[in-house]
Parts: structure tokens; sequence; C-alpha cells
């Protein structure tokens, strides 16, 4: 079959672009950025082509489907509407996908990236696997079996999909333009979670987590002693952190995650009771996760002199305090710097005082303009940057144009977070970095 991708450099897009690949389609696709996304690795690696114009041929047996960020009257949509060729929605191809295979889905407002990062990483090394991880990551082999997919909420895509086993790594508030309320987000994971066949994994410190009503058989993990399976002896070493996991009353191992963060004890804790289930030996898990490098974006570290650069997809309150709680528990004592680009008005304007809370943990602030890509500020009047920045002492607006700004944070730890495109700032800040 032939599929034409509409956004194909979208972390989703591209994954879904390299799985229909690997399933022996014919995959092309389309996006209006012409600038360099890592999103494409994947994409170039295949030789799939993307069009950044609206004059090429589309063959009329065709299937096209197309990113949320695109609106019906894109050029590209409405031209392929006027060809009458047909259109699918992601999910639903994505749906479709999970039926082929035994599939782990893993879901939840924040974490998805890394823990399916973590059980695609620890089966690579045992019993082999494809995977659809949205930091544009996606491989299929029809001879793997097992099919590991981070399974997204927004727009309630997930809905579509068919797991036989789960995750939730975590609920709350989040993306409030597609959701009436918690209620309603809580709703809807129970309905995910109804879809899955056989066991569902989920983090019991988070209280909404807790609210999912269902007769399918659940397991909670955690650190609060209330859980199914709990972690204990917690330490923070320059290699990483060091923990056990007691399933019960008995103590099932002590593992070593070289990532720091309490949040990423958590996701790796799923993991590991996730490849458990599929019959993974504990030693294989435990070496396994020593060599575990994060997901793209994840942390990302690059040291240049004594200044230590993070590259970070952190773009939810919540996401953003975990991570920077992680550089204070790895970085004692050094002074960290966070340039944050917000992504979308709604969550901007929704969730302002959280982000206020969660950037001061930094000794600097830096804000970019909001970047968002489906959304119009006229619909939003008044949401801009500086609702959070006026509340923020020292901090500071910063762009492409005066990124020599951060010329005085040499030999800081200067963390870029952002779901939207950082790498023109990282690049300005490495070449002041590089004439010192």
């Amino acid at each position: 079959m032939k599929y034409y991708c509409i956004g194909i450099k979208g972390t989703g897009m591209s994954t879904l672009a390299q799985i229909l690949f690997d399933l022996g389609n014919e995959v092309s696709g389309y996006d209006d950025a012409r600038e360099y996304k890592f999103t494409q690795k994947g994409l170039e690696e295949r030789n799939i082509k993307i069009f950044y114009d609206n004059e090429h041929d589309i063959d009329k047996d065709t299937i096209v489907t197309y990113s949320v960020a695109f609106k019906p009257d894109h050029k590209e949509l409405k031209r392929v509407n006027e060809l009458g060729l047909k259109v699918k929605k992601y999910n639903e191809i994505v749906g479709e996908i999970t039926e082929m295979f035994n599939t782990i889905s893993v879901a939840g407002t924040h974490g998805k990236t890394s823990t399916s990062s973590m059980i695609r990483h620890i089966l690579e090394d045992s019993l082999g696997c494809n995977y659809f991880v949205g930091a544009g990551d996606g491989y299929v082999d029809k001879k793997n079996e097992i099919f590991v997919i981070e399974s997204d909420e927004f727009n309630k895509h997930f809905l579509t999909y068919r797991p036989t086993n789960s995750i939730i790594t975590n609920m709350e508030e989040e993306h409030m333009e597609c959701y009436k309320d918690l209620d309603d987000i809580i709703e809807t994971f129970t309905e995910f979670v109804n879809h899955t066949k056989d066991e569902v994994i989920l983090c019991g410190d988070n209280k909404n987590c807790r609210k999912i009503k269902t007769d399918k058989k659940l397991l909670f993990y955690g650190f609060n002693e209330s859980n199914d399976v709990v972690i204990k002896n917690v330490n923070t070493t320059e290699e990483g952190e060091e923990f056990d996991i007691y399933i019960g009353e008995e103590k099932y191992d002590r593992f070593l995650l070289p990532i720091f963060g309490e949040h990423m004890i958590l996701n790796s804790t799923a993991a590991i009771l996730m490849c458990k289930k599929y019959g993974v030996e504990k030693d294989q898990i435990k070496e396994s996760l020593k060599t575990f490098k994060n997901a793209k974006r994840r942390f990302a570290e690059e040291k240049i002199g004594d200044t230590v650069i993070i590259d970070d997809y952190a773009h939810h309150p919540t996401e953003i305090r975990e991570t920077l709680k992680a550089v204070r528990r790895k970085y004692k004592d050094k002074r960290v710097v966070v340039i944050f680009k917000p992504n979308t008005y709604s969550r901007t304007k929704d969730f302002t005082d959280d982000f206020v809370n969660a950037l001061t943990i930094a000794d600097k602030v830096y804000l970019t303009e909001i970047d968002s890509n489906r959304e119009k500020q006229s619909d939003y009047p008044g949401v801009t940057s500086n609702l959070i920045l006026d509340r923020i002492d020292g901090g500071e607006i910063i762009s492409e144009e005066t990124v020599n700004k951060l010329e005085k944070e040499k030999g800081s730890i200067v963390c870029f977070m952002s779901c939207a495109y950082v790498n023109h700032l990282i690049d300005g800040f490495k070449e002041l970095l590089e004439k010192k």
C-alpha cells in the first residue's frame, strides 16, 4: 500500500511513517518546516521522501494521514481532498498496527517516552521487539511478536489502541483544550484500561491512578507502602540511582539506573515489572538497565569545558519541576539556568502558577515567546510569556537574536526545555562558548 503523511517531521507522524515503511508499504510525506529536525534521522535512513511544496503528483491509490497541527484549510490537506484521496486519521492507523502484535502500551501524562524506551531497550537485549516511541523512533520486523508503543492521550488518540498489556505512569491535568476537566481525563484513561486485554501496571503513588474503577487486573507500584510493588532504599551515586524493588514482602532485587531523578526511578520500575511479566530474567533486566541511555531530548547532556548543556523535552510544569529536581540531585551546589520555550497558549494560560513554581527551582530563568503551531494567539488575548516571566525575579526574555545574553552563564548547568524546536538557541549558545 501507499501512504502519504502530512506533517511527517512531527514526532508521532515521523514514527508512524517509519513503521509503515518497515511493514512493507511505500511511504512519502509533506512538511512545512524545511529546517532539519531530529525526527528526520529515521526517515532519511529509509530514504522516505519529504516534500515541501504542493506541486508533486500523488498516486490516486495513496492513503493520506495527517498531523492535527495541520488544520483543514491547510493547502496540502485541501489539495489531497480535492484529489479525492482516501484520508485516515493518524490514530486510526496506529490502532490497526497495535492489533497486529502482542502490544505493550505505555500511557500517562508524563514519562511515556522514557518508560517505553526502557522497555524497548531491555526487550531488544533479550526477546526482541518492535516499537513506536514518540521521540521519532519507530521500527517493525514482522518476525517480532511484541510491539512497544508510547500511547498519547492528546485528543484521546490512544482510545483506538488495543494493547495486550498497559502501563499508566501518572495522570493529571494536561491538554485541557481537549478535555473538559480532570474527571474527563480519568474517565478517558479508564476507557483505555478497559481496552487492555490482560494486565495494567499503574503508579499507585499518583492519586488519580487510584481512581480508576475497572474489572481489569491492576498492579500498583511506587514508593508508598500501600502499593503492590514498593521501591525502597534509594541511594544517589555518581553513577546514577540505586534502589530495591519489593514485590509484596519479598525483595525482588536491587537495581542501578544510570539516570537521575525520582521520576526516573518510577519509570524504570514500571519497565522492570513489564519486562518481568514477559519472562525476561532479572539478571538480564539489571544488565540492560545499566547500559540504558535516555530517549532523544530527555535529559540529553553535553559538556563544553566547565559548562553542562541539558536539552530536555519538558513542557508541562510537572515535567519541568521533576527535571530540575533531577539536575539539582546530580549537580549539587552548581548554578542552574533554565531556558524555556512555552508551547501552546492554552497550556501557558491554564498552568501559569505551576510554571512559575517549577521554573523558580532554577537560579536563573529565561523564556522565549510562546511557540504554538496548532493555536492562534488571537484566540487567547493577553496570553504571552510575560504571564510567567513577570512573576519570576530576574527573569528575562530571550530569542535567537539575543542569545548572547547567555554569555554570562559559562560554567553553569544550562537547561533548554521545550517540546518545541530549541536547536537554534542551543547552537547559538555553543558558539558563544566556543568563542571563549
